[in-house]
């Protein structure tokens, strides 16, 4: 009974990733339709965006904070309920400055799922990397599904009727959960959470060394990753000649890779170390990456994608690697706290490949991405050799 309940938990915890992902990834494909009906420009909207993603990310830590302090049921379920009422918001705004701000809400609702559902599942199951494999799974799939459904609502129906889908995504999974997710006992119920606001502990935990370097290998891999889910179809169809259509499929192939491999990596974590696990992730990221730079024909594309997606697959490792760095009592917020870091500074993967893009070209620009693959290879192989792994 406890193992078939762990793995309720565990759906439910993707289910719920997956319907705030929806909420988010509904939006890119309207911009226009939104642009046009606020008058205002595609820069304005992403302008949206960008507070959305970033709000997101900032509210990974607190995140963690309140799940220690409330228990991670609640907070999850404010996460999921959250992203229903900012969801349905953004189909009524009657303006752009409100649609700006339900956005950056719907990100910061949202925001509140992620770390607080990680730290849920390391007390269900031992063998955490499997967990939060499947549990990353979610995201892809969103990104699989979301965008093609939003396009084809919208042109039906209209942007407002596209964005409704964000709470048709959220609305059964928030009933699921309450019916079926057990109360959870927070881990510390009478601690004050400004004390754990403070600076000094929390530059403590972010300084010791593993933690830094595993934080420093997550900001490569999430630079990657915001790179490639904003430019990968851009760069098929500019950099390479491709159709439209045959990028979008492209793009497809690489979504499905991604949330497929997710749970093999993180099982391969599992039953074998960590850091060899992300180097073999990293080390593919490099054959996948430089398949695209050098690539012309379709079929050597192909493989670059299927390839960059498994090379995208180093978040289940490398968030198992936080895991075990991490003592039970931290988990929660001290997981929350690194993700914000690492989130964060990953997010300037758009900005700085859209210049390198502008300026170089799309060859160099993901020539970059290639680069930072051979870099954290390098690095977590060097660590992997001395550790005697």
């Amino acid at each position: 009974m406890k193992w078939r309940y762990a793995n309720t938990v565990l759906a439910l915890c993707t289910l719920a990733f997956f319907a705030t992902m929806v909420a988010r990834l509904v939006i890119s494909p309207v911009v226009p339709d939104i642009g046009e009906a606020f008058s205002v420009s595609t820069s304005a909207v992403g302008l949206a965006l960008t507070g959305m993603w970033a709000a997101y990310a900032l509210t990974q830590f607190p995140s963690g904070l309140l799940g220690d302090r409330f228990g991670e049921r609640r907070v999850i379920l404010t996460a999921v309920g959250g992203t229903v009422v900012t969801s349905a918001l953004l189909t009524v705004v009657p303006s752009y400055a409100l649609f700006v701000v339900a956005t950056v809400c719907l990100g910061a609702a949202a925001g509140l799922h992620y770390s607080v559902a990680t730290s849920l599942l390391t007390r269900q199951f031992a063998d955490i990397g499997r967990a939060i494999g499947i549990h990353v799974a979610g995201g892809p799939l969103a990104g699989l599904l979301a965008p093609v459904a939003a396009a084809l609502v919208g042109a039906r129906y209209g942007w407002r009727w596209a964005l409704a889908l964000g709470v048709a995504a959220a609305i059964p999974v928030f009933a699921l959960f309450a019916r079926y997710v057990e109360p959870t006992p927070p881990r510390l119920p009478d601690r004050p959470m400004r004390d754990r606001m403070e600076l000094r502990p929390l530059a403590e935990l972010l300084s010791r060394p593993q933690i830094a370097y595993t934080t420093g290998l997550a900001v490569l891999g999430a630079f990657t990753w915001q790179a490639t889910a904003s430019f990968l179809p851009a760069f098929l169809e500019q950099g390479r000649d491709l159709p439209q259509t045959t990028a979008g499929l492209l793009f497809s192939l690489y979504f499905v890779v991604h949330g497929l491999t997710q749970p093999v990596m993180g099982s391969i974590s599992d039953r074998y170390p960590r850091d060899l696990t992300v180097a073999g992730t990293m080390g593919v990221g490099i054959v996948g990456y430089g398949l695209l730079v050098v690539g012309r024909a379709v079929p050597v594309l192909v493989v670059g994608v299927v390839l960059a997606g498994l090379a995208m697959s180093w978040g289940a490792p490398l968030q198992s690697r936080f895991m075990d760095l991490l003592g039970d009592s931290e988990r929660g917020a001290g997981f929350g706290l690194v993700r914000t870091v690492y989130m964060t500074l990953g997010a300037s993967g758009s900005v700085v490949v859209g210049v390198v893009s502008d300026l170089a070209g799309w060859t160099t620009a993901f020539a970059l991405l290639a680069g930072l693959m051979v870099v954290g290879f390098a690095s977590i192989s060097g660590v992997a050799l001395l550790s005697g792994q």
